[in-house]
């Protein structure tokens, strides 16, 4: 076996093999197993180093043992070594070749300028390749075309709803994904001061450190543009404000629960009323199930719009 795949051939694939299956079994997430985890290299490395090594010594004991034999001995061991896979009975069965000797039987009697011409049959896994088509072809036709059995589009729809199915059940498995529908608020203290670490850091040059709003609006009133609550206010944090004049989509800076803690920090600034606040911009915000007061629906009348021009 060793004489028909050379070493050149069988430590490369024997290598890729064994890396192929590491990479398969290992999770390393959306990084190769080898990068994420240092020890894996070692491994590999250490094994390639082995490989070489025994290949080594393998042919070095090969030459040592072939010096030793008697001159017959060592023909008798040409003569066995020199099996070729082009003269195997597999190598016939597949292609049904003539061998040189056997060619007068196959030539045509015409020639071209000296140039003859052999008559050579298809091989056979050509030919049953050929008519394997033929088959899948009429099945295909009998099955889509005939019976009708379902379409390219209908395909495509089941595929869609099978990939959805798959992906609300991964949402519902994995309690780190937030997204609009499922995002909660926050209360708990360490939260809140996470949200506000990140609120200082991102938010706080144009809505100020307070929250009373600069270049953006006042966040501690109950009015909103966008809508107040949990769930919009992370909508607009994630997705940015209005086209061409609000905030910017902070999805790709902030991870979905960085999101949520600054969202939830800012709803707990609510009510708290910093000096020089900016006027309340947008809609009173009612939460459900909530009336509004009569010094509520007194202050609705108030309400301006910075963005708006006259």
């Amino acid at each position: 076996m060793r004489k028909l795949i050379p070493a050149y051939v069988r430590v490369p694939l024997i290598f890729a093999i064994v890396f192929g299956a590491m990479e398969y079994f290992i999770d390393s997430g959306d990084k190769p197993a080898f990068i994420e985890y240092p020890m894996v290299s070692v491994f590999l490395l250490v094994f390639l180093f082995l490989l070489i090594a025994i290949e080594i010594v393998l042919n070095a004991v090969d030459k040592v043992t072939y010096s030793l034999l008697t001159d017959e001995q060592k023909k008798k061991l040409d003569e066995a070594q020199s099996f070729s896979f082009e003269d195997s009975k597999l190598m016939k069965m597949l292609t049904r070749s003539k061998s040189i000797d056997e060619e007068k039987d196959v030539m045509l009697d015409h020639d071209y300028d000296g140039i003859k011409e052999l008559d050579n049959v298809l091989p056979p896994w050509w030919v049953g390749l050929f008519w394997a088509t033929i088959v899948f072809g009429l099945i295909y036709i009998f099955r889509f075309h005939i019976y009708n059995d379902y379409t390219q589009d209908q395909e495509y729809e089941q595929e869609v709803e099978l990939a959805e199915l798959e992906v609300q059940e991964y949402l519902k498995n994995a309690p780190d994904i937030t997204n609009k529908d499922n995002v909660t608020l926050l209360t708990d203290a360490a939260d809140i001061a996470a949200g506000k670490e990140i609120f200082m850091a991102n938010c706080m040059a144009c809505h100020k450190a307070d929250g009373g709003g600069s270049i953006g609006p006042n966040l501690t009133d109950k009015f909103w543009i966008l809508g107040g609550g949990i769930k919009n206010v992370f909508n607009t944090v994630s997705e940015g404000g209005r086209s061409g004049k609000g905030m910017v989509p902070w999805k790709e800076t902030l991870k979905p629960k960085e999101i949520q803690k600054v969202s939830s920090y800012v709803l707990s600034l609510q009510g708290t009323n910093p000096p020089d606040a900016k006027p309340a911009e947008g809609d009173e915000w009612i939460e459900e199930g909530t009336a509004p007061t009569d010094a509520t629906e007194a202050t609705i009348t108030t309400v301006v719009d910075s963005t708006k021009t006259e």
